[in-house]
């Protein structure tokens, strides 16, 4: 920095001072050449300080400074930097702005190469609209048109067999004739999935660039009506604004679609290639080999991706149904969310992969609950919802079936949608055994006809006896009436042919017991091969689903199985059949997370992975108290335990009915006295009677209740004298040894 300096006059009289002027570089001294410059800019900073220009000069910088004068601080003026006192400040100031703006220029010149250049985000603005307006229903437009182009062939093909068949043939030409309908149909259906698909794409597709182009078109062309070509330009520029917004942000690494090996569950799409390289890593097919789509792949409402694929000539769908292990690692997602199927011929699959793990989300609410009325046994009982959302429904008409799986695998949850079904029914008639003993079933108890509930094999063997008795009662009935079998008609008009539920719930325990195991093994076989024709429904559940519990000939006659969670694919087998494992239908793969999930195989060719509907205890409860009053209305709401009395009075004999008249006497007499008697006089029980409207007389009652001589001397006293009568004990051992009855 350079500073003028004042240098003192030769006079005494003092002169002025001039202030620190700082010397910029558009400001240099007229002569560099010698030591003083004069700045005529320095006199001009205050009208009343005039210098001569020769007193002003550029001292060195080694020279003291004896006094200076800062300009700023003159009178009132406001403190103000000194180079807006000069036009030379004033241009140094302009310049850096000058400068900022020129740097930044350059800057965003050179920032147009790069990912955060303008137009390349407009362009990736202008890109994620393009592909939001698109959206995915071309998918399913593209998969509903490659089916209908191969159902389409398939009918042309079938057709023309139809057509060629000759007549003479019979049976050949007719079964030709009805592929070829059936074919038509196929294909008309598709072709209308077709047009509905494409409809609906184009109706959201519209709606959707309506919102993006919508706009800026309404801005470029309100902005030419309004002011022309310059409120066009300004539409256009806020509509290049708004898309460069759109892509400020660029695609990340891992949205990169090109890397070297994407899955499913990376998040990419599933394509022909992808599904070939996947199922060539899973050696489902040669490394030379392709597979051929028949319905194109598609996205479901619950995001999970559905395809129909034919494998190679030569390799059955039992191959790719087995290596499901394979195919999710290959997918990059877990085994459970694979489901491969057979899709009606041999080398034919449909191929479902969930999106996330499936049966892990909260259950929604059962549909028994909706009833307003009584539920129907004869018709098809709802269990719950399939890994595609689909609802599944069984018939247990002359069916039985077995539950395993493993502990906290979900059985009593599972078993509900049966029980409470059966329950809410007022027509079923319920028998059940709860080996576990733990309780689960007790809340049904009160409606059943038959219970067991202490975990004892040889009270159950004697419940299986009875249910046996009660089967060849059914049959001899229906030999009478004619009829081969029970259904839901004539157990209406025959009570007592209505349907039977036998539930036995921990079979293991029953099976297995040392005195009584192989009994009731035997007596199940005989009940489940012969009860279903006489309306008699069997399921039975257990935790160890082992050879030793569940016999293979007792195994196979019970057609309906449901295979929870089970810790060794040999486990899942004892449920669902030997070489179900192997065919790719394990219960093994079910993960811990999937309470309630299993495979369930009751119709078709193949199980099928179904998670139960779940009914807390409230539930429950809340069910059964509807299902007690729809059978107290229908009086089919089974009694208690009966009293001796209303035994004997259920005979309908007239012995028996004066000696119950007995027993309410000796009741009656108990109760007043208030302690229990045991002999009453006999002509206090012969008054009892004829008030009853009994006419019975001493010797009728003598022999009726047969005493031995010393009860018919002895004497007690009654109300002042000594009378002979009829012990207690006495009356119901006449009972027990003529009915078999006792209290």
């Amino acid at each position: 920095m350079t500073e003028i300096h004042s240098t003192p006059a030769p006079t005494p009289a003092p002169a002025p001072t001039l202030a620190t002027v700082t010397l910029l570089p558009t400001a240099r001294p007229a002569d560099a050449g010698t030591d003083t410059a004069v700045v005529d800019s320095a006199r001009k900073v205050l009208a009343d300080v005039t210098v001569a220009p020769a007193d002003v000069t550029v001292a060195p910088a080694e020279v003291a400074v004896e006094k200076t004068v800062d300009l700023d601080a003159f009178d009132d003026a406001p403190l103000l930097p000194a180079w807006m006192k000069s036009p030379e400040g004033w241009a140094a100031y302009a310049g850096i702005f000058y400068r900022a703006r020129r740097r930044g220029f350059r800057r965003w010149v050179r920032r147009q190469n790069t990912e955060r250049g303008h137009v390349r985000q407009f362009g990736r603005g202008s890109r994620r609209a393009h592909e939001w307006v698109i959206g995915f229903e071309g998918v399913r437009v593209q998969g509903a048109a490659h089916t209908a182009h191969v159902l389409t062939r398939e009918a042309r093909a079938a057709a023309r067999t139809a057509r060629f068949t000759p007549r003479i043939l019979g049976t050949k030409k007719e079964l030709a004739m009805k592929t070829a309908e059936k074919t038509q149909k196929a294909a008309e259906e598709a072709v209308a999935l077709h047009k509905k698909a494409r409809k609906d794409r184009n109706r959201v597709r519209n709606l959707r660039a309506a919102v993006v182009y919508g706009p800026p078109v309404a801005a470029i062309g309100g902005g030419y009506l309004a002011t022309g070509f310059l409120g066009a330009a300004a539409g256009t520029l806020a509509t290049f604004a708004g898309g460069a917004f759109a892509g400020r942000s660029p695609y990340e690494e891992e949205a990169d679609w090109s890397a070297d090996w994407r899955s499913l569950g990376d998040g990419d799409r599933m394509s022909a290639p992808l599904l070939d390289a996947s199922f060539k890593a899973a050696k489902v097919i040669g490394s030379d080999e392709t597979l051929r789509i028949v319905q194109m792949p598609m996205l479901d409402a619950r995001g999970a991706w559905s395809t129909v694929i034919d494998l190679p000539p030569g390799i059955p769908a039992k191959k790719a149904m087995r290596a499901v292990d394979e195919l999710a690692a290959a997918f990059g997602v877990e085994a459970a969310q694979v489901s491969v199927s057979k899709a009606g011929r041999s080398g034919r699959i449909e191929l479902y992969v969930s999106k996330s793990l499936p049966f892990t989300d909260k259950p929604g609410r059962g549909p028994l609950l909706e009833l307003e009325g009584a539920a129907d046994f004869w018709g098809r009982i709802a269990i719950g919802p399939d890994v595609r959302g689909e609802r599944v429904s069984i018939s247990v008409v002359e069916r039985s079936g077995l539950v395993g799986g493993e502990p906290g695998a979900g059985k009593s949850a599972s078993g509900n949608t049966i029980l409470l079904a059966a329950a809410l029914d007022p027509r079923v008639i319920l028998w059940l055994a709860d080996g576990k003993g733990g309780g689960d079933l007790e809340p049904f108890e009160p409606l059943c006809e038959e219970f067991e509930g202490d975990a004892d094999p040889e009270a159950f063997y004697a419940m299986l006896q009875a249910a046996i008795a009660d089967m060849k009662r059914r049959y001899a009935l229906l030999k009478k009436l004619g009829k081969r079998k029970v259904d839901e008609s004539l157990a209406n008009k025959h009570p007592e042919l209505r349907q039977k539920l036998v539930w036995v719930d921990e079979l293991m325990f029953y099976t297995t017991d040392e005195d009584f195991g192989k009994k009731i093994t035997k007596a199940l076989r005989n009940l489940v091969s012969r009860g279903r024709a006489a309306g008699i429904v069997t399921f039975c559940a257990t935790q160890k689903p082992g050879s030793d519990v569940v016999d293979t000939s007792l195994r196979d006659l019970l057609s309906i199985r449901w295979a929870l969670r089970c810790t060794t694919p040999e486990a899942s087998d004892t449920i669902l059949g030997k070489g179900a494992a192997a065919s790719g239908y394990s219960a093994k793969t079910i993960e811990s997370e999937m309470r309630g999930a299993g495979l369930l195989w009751a119709e078709g060719t193949n199980p099928r992975m179904v998670r139960a509907d779940y009914y807390s205890d409230e539930q429950v409860n809340e069910l059964l108290e509807h299902a007690a009053d729809l059978r107290t209305k229908a009086g089919t709401m089974p009694r208690g335990p009966l009293s001796l009395t209303e035994q004997l009075r259920e005979l309908g004999d007239d012995d028996a009915r004066i000696l119950a008249a007995v027993v309410e006497e000796f009741a009656a007499r108990s109760a007043a006295a208030g302690e229990e008697l045991d002999w009453l006089p006999g002509a206090v029980l012969l008054a009892a009677l004829k008030d009853g409207g009994l006419d019975v007389t001493a010797e009728k009652l003598g022999a009726l209740v047969v005493r031995s001589e010393d009860e018919k001397k002895a004497k007690r006293a009654w109300e002042g004298s000594r009378v002979s009568g009829y012990l207690r004990a006495r009356v119901e051992a006449t009972i027990t040894g003529r009915w078999g009855l006792t209290a």
